[in-house]
């Protein structure tokens, strides 16, 4: 008995541990909730907008993790990529779906072409990743201006709808509205209230449980808890008080819309993140990253796997942006600027879920998405309330940002030193084996 309370203590602690910046940020959302003082309607419909807007880039990030490659703030170079694409479509006029699937597949051989770049600088600075990809994204920003300022324009004629007029380069801001016909092309395809998509959702989530009981005859107490547990969120949300947020009736507040096509690609991606872990390249993803040392001994190419993996993120990177830009809230296109904090605020976001240098989950991304976007909701106002200064809620944002970047990098360099300090026990080898035996 005292055996079993020492290891569940442990395993509690260790959990506090590994989770401790979720936790704190939990508490710090809640609080900031509290005191910035605004409407529980606008809170929740500004925090499903930027999850609609941000979710995509976020889960772009969990490839390169799992393979040992740390946070790739290179996928700043995925965005420049999207842009360029954006860029040749309005220049081109092709408008809604059209446009964006023409800006989607414009950015593919581009996306991937940088993405094989990167890979192949980052093989050069093995596990320095995190921080050459940093100083990759500021160096390709350089480039970027070049090309739109200089190349754009001269070298590369178009339009003068998207030019500066008597000067070169492009326009600092490009409409999406109106005629260009990009603005919320995909959002505004197909809406569903909130209350009814939640009710699908659980519905599927349903359905696969059942249908993963009989395939695999599964728990029936797991089954039943499950079914219990969906029962449970569907009848939470028929509390008057909760209702009323979403569905509008909340201090005259609006009801909740949801983009059905939107949080269906998210979804695709997140099934896609977790099927490629289940082939032989997704398990070649995990052996290299858990160790390249024992990877590279059972003939795994450590090199081209790492490549590959950067190349995938890069690519969903810049398609993350073209949903980005497209999506409510957003219509203006900032031609010179609007790539250059995607790197920062999604690593920040993946690793407020939980996530870490080498571990990371779609879970772990949506929710560390949804934490990191409820304090920048609420910073502003709750600075205003606590400090008599709006400005001290920006100036929090951009600590927080580098904040968890920086207690993350600390925290797997502590792991890293723990773990030589054990001499012959080497569990990311132990780990790398193992991980292996599944090829």
């Amino acid at each position: 008995m005292n055996k079993l309370k020492k290891e569940n203590s442990f395993s509690i602690s260790e959990h506090l541990k590994k989770y401790a910046v979720t936790y704190m940020f939990i508490a710090m959302s809640v609080f900031f909730i509290v005191v910035s003082g605004l409407d529980m309607n606008y809170v929740a419909s500004q925090l499903l907008l930027r999850l609609n807007r941000n979710a995509f880039i976020v889960l772009a990030l969990i490839i390169p993790i799992i393979a040992g490659m740390g946070i790739n703030f290179a996928i700043t170079i995925g965005a420049m990529a999207a842009q360029i694409g954006l860029l040749l479509t309005i220049n081109w006029k092709v408008t809604g779906v059209p446009g964006i699937l023409l800006a989607a597949a414009i950015t593919l051989p581009l996306a991937s072409f940088f993405g094989f770049i990167i890979g192949k600088l980052l093989n050069k600075m093995k596990g320095q990743e995190t921080i050459g990809s940093m100083i990759l994204g500021y160096f390709a920003n350089g480039a970027y201006q070049l090309l739109f300022l200089f190349i754009f324009g001269n070298i590369i004629p178009l339009n003068d709808n998207v030019t500066i007029v008597g000067a070169t380069g492009v326009q600092n801001t490009l409409n999406l509205t109106g005629d260009v016909g990009l603005y919320m092309a995909v959002d505004g395809i197909w809406h569903l209230s909130f209350e009814i998509t939640l009710y699908i959702i659980l519905a599927l989530i349903a359905v696969y449980m059942l249908v993963r009981y009989f395939i695999k005859k599964g728990s029936t107490i797991k089954l039943a808890c499950g079914i219990l547990a969906l029962a449970v969120v569907g009848g939470v949300f028929q509390i008057p008080v909760i209702n009323d947020v979403f569905t509008g009736r909340y201090s005259g507040g609006r009801e909740i819309n949801i983009p059905v096509i939107t949080w269906a690609v998210v979804g695709i991606l997140c099934l896609f993140n977790a099927f490629i872990m289940k082939t032989r390249l997704g398990q070649k993803f995990r052996a290299v990253g858990q160790n390249r040392v024992v990877a590279n001994a059972a003939g795994i190419d450590v090199n081209r796997t790492r490549i590959i993996a950067i190349m995938i993120s890069t690519v969903l990177a810049g398609w993350g942006q073209i949903m980005f830009m497209q999506s409510d809230g957003i219509g203006t296109f900032q031609t010179y600027a609007a790539h250059e904090q995607v790197g920062l605020y999604a690593g920040a976001a993946i690793l407020v879920g939980g996530a870490s240098i080498d571990r990371a989950t779609n879970f772990q991304a949506l929710i560390g998405t949804f934490l990191f976007h409820s304090l920048f909701i609420t910073a502003q106002s709750a600075a205003s309330n606590l400090f008599g200064d709006s400005a001290v809620g920006e100036y929090f944002r951009a600590f927080l940002s580098y904040g968890v970047i920086a207690v993350a990098l600390v925290i797997y360099a502590w792991r890293g030193a723990q773990q030589s300090k054990r001499g012959g026990l080497n569990l990311e080898a132990i780990r790398g084996e193992k991980a292996m035996k599944k090829l």
